[in-house]
């Protein structure tokens, strides 16, 4: 019982410090990008904090759900694989929600990027010789 209980403590401890890191790189570098989709920097701001505190909201919910997929460890091992292998599954869920974020923001951003070209009413086609 005490291999589980080892077990959840270095769990929720590194998926936290985890959630702390990555959501503290994405609010300090994703500032920028978002400042270029949204052109108000208050409203840029506004939303990369709720995009952080969702991220802690998400993250940190799975990883307390996620606790007790798996068995009780019968040796030291086995604690060892079935950490990895959670914090592993908390990693590529990190992962699948930055890249979801990012392909949201894409489309809003994705309207501005496109202008329309200028049409010159003078051009003339090249003639074809046929």
């Amino acid at each position: 019982m005490e291999l589980r209980l080892f077990d959840y403590a270095i769990y929720l401890t590194a998926a936290a410090i985890l959630t702390v890191w990555v959501s503290s790189t994405l609010h300090k570098n994703g500032r920028v990008f978002l400042v270029s989709v949204f052109p108000q920097e208050g409203l840029a701001d506004s939303i990369n904090h709720l995009l952080v505190v969702g991220f802690y909201l998400i993250n940190l919910g799975w990883a307390a759900l996620f606790i007790n997929a798996g068995g009780s460890p019968q040796s030291l091992a086995d604690m060892v694989q079935e950490t990895v292998t959670r914090l592993g599954v908390v990693l590529l869920v990190l992962g699948g929600m930055h890249f979801f974020n990012m392909f949201v923001l894409y489309l809003i951003r994705r309207p501005k990027r496109q202008r329309p070209t200028p049409v010159n009413p003078y051009y003339q086609q090249p003639a074809t010789g046929a």
